[in-house]
């Protein structure tokens, strides 16, 4: 009878083998597939933040938040003594974007609405150019070969 028990034991070591090798397959994977995706995560979070919080070299038609927030208060301090009929109405809305810009969350990497506000924020920056008769696509000043005075 004792043979028979440690052929048991040795027909039941076999078929749980499979079971023991998957499951430390599985822990294996898990470990690996979550230190990979805290680095990718780092990667393309950094990727991304710089995107939104700086201007790109290759996209300056698409300027970001810090840009838009210079521009805005670069523009209200032009404007905040004007007596024109409708620099209340410009500031207003400069003010708002600045508004807009200052609540934006930037040291929270979890913020779970960041595209959606980056979006109101460019849409804010966009109507403000057009009260400022500017032109919201800087392209053509960037690309203009040297500086005169």
């Amino acid at each position: 009878m004792a043979s028979v028990s440690g052929s048991d034991d040795l027909f039941d070591t076999i078929l749980l083998a499979d079971n023991r090798f998957r499951g430390e397959g599985y822990q294996e994977g898990y470990e690996e597939g979550s230190r990979v995706g805290i680095i990718e995560g780092r990667s393309h979070g950094s990727l991304h933040g710089a995107k939104i919080a700086g201007e790109e070299p290759r996209r300056v038609t698409k300027p970001k938040v810090a840009f838009y927030y210079g521009f805005a208060f670069t523009w209200k301090c032009l404007l905040q003594n004007s007596t024109d009929a409708k620099a209340s109405k410009r500031l207003k809305t400069l003010e708002s974007l600045i508004s807009i810009i200052q609540s934006f969350p930037h040291e929270d990497p979890t913020y779970e609405k960041l595209q959606e506000d980056v979006e109101r924020v460019r849409a804010k920056f966009r109507q403000t150019c057009s009260l400022l008769n500017v032109p919201a696509d800087f392209k053509d000043c960037v690309n203009q070969s040297g500086m005169s005075f």
